[in-house]
């Protein structure tokens, strides 16, 4: 578990970096280094990394040496979110055409022109829907492109839907401002076929809390990363926001993490409506 320190760090990320550290050239090589640093399963590629540096899987504490950094994977697909406002980056793994498959998400903070903060969310085989076929299939068909300038939405109204979407989960009375289309990916399943009639608000379940929340926002691609605790278990939800509502939802479930949810799985299961 964090300690209230840490579970706020990101909140006070903009009084920590200076706007040098944050430019998107800066955070874009410093994720890049992470796709590097994965794909030769070198932690030493990852760079540059603050003295100090706390690090955490499945929201456990980890080392870069027993941990999937030392692991070599076959990237078939990295997309990043950079946050210039908080000096923070998310990155979207997926690898799945090597001897075992993952979907990994990472946030990094970062301050004085290093990462002090990095947090990693591994889903794999027995995971939440898992399939990093499907999951490869459908996100590289997806456009997270850039948004033209005058069109983007705020920070705050592309957290804000995140929110609400998060919310629904426990109290049905929230207002979700769903696009359409809208198509969500979670496991290898998602809600649509790449069309006009996609739609997300399906089989979402009730009496679930969404807490513990973490953002990194981009709004240049109306991107918002939310990592939290899914009724316990380790999870992320990242949303694409277009115009004030949602366009896409992908989520990563670890539902076997160690020490985190083990033994939760089966009960979710059973309160979870499948995705159709």
């Amino acid at each position: 578990m964090y300690s209230l320190s840490l579970l706020t760090l990101g909140a006070f990320a903009p009084l920590l970096a200076s706007a040098a550290d944050c430019t998107r050239e800066f955070l874009k090589t410093s994720a890049d280094s992470l796709v590097a640093a994965q794909t030769a399963g070198n932690p030493a590629l990852l760079k540059p990394v603050a003295e100090g540096l706390v690090y955490h899987e499945n929201f456990a504490a980890a080392t870069f040496k027993s941990g999937i950094l030392a692991t070599p994977l076959k990237i078939d697909h990295s997309r990043h979110s950079l946050d210039t406002t908080q000096c923070a980056t998310y990155t979207e793994l997926i690898s799945a055409k090597g001897s075992k498959p993952y979907v990994l998400g990472t946030q990094m903070y970062f301050k004085d022109g290093a990462v002090f903060k990095i947090d990693t969310l591994i889903s794999t085989t027995g995971d939440w829907l898992f399939n990093a076929t499907g999951t490869l299939n459908w996100a590289s068909k997806e456009d997270w492109g850039t948004i033209a300038e005058g069109k983007r939405d705020s920070r705050a109204v592309i957290q804000a839907a995140a929110d609400a979407y998060c919310d629904i989960f426990s109290d049905k009375t929230v207002k979700v401002p769903w696009g359409y289309p809208c198509a969500r990916l979670e496991g290898g399943s998602y809600t649509g076929n790449g069309g006009a009639n996609d739609k997300c608000d399906v089989g979402i379940p009730s009496g679930v809390s969404l807490v513990d929340r973490r953002y990194v926002i981009d709004e240049t691609v109306g991107a918002v990363s939310v990592f939290l605790s899914f009724s316990g278990i380790p999870d992320s939800h990242e949303f694409r926001v277009e115009n004030g509502k949602l366009r896409f939802v992908h989520t990563i479930t670890v539902m076997s993490a160690r020490g985190n949810g083990k033994g939760k799985g089966r009960r979710m299961t059973r309160r979870f409506a499948r995705l159709p």
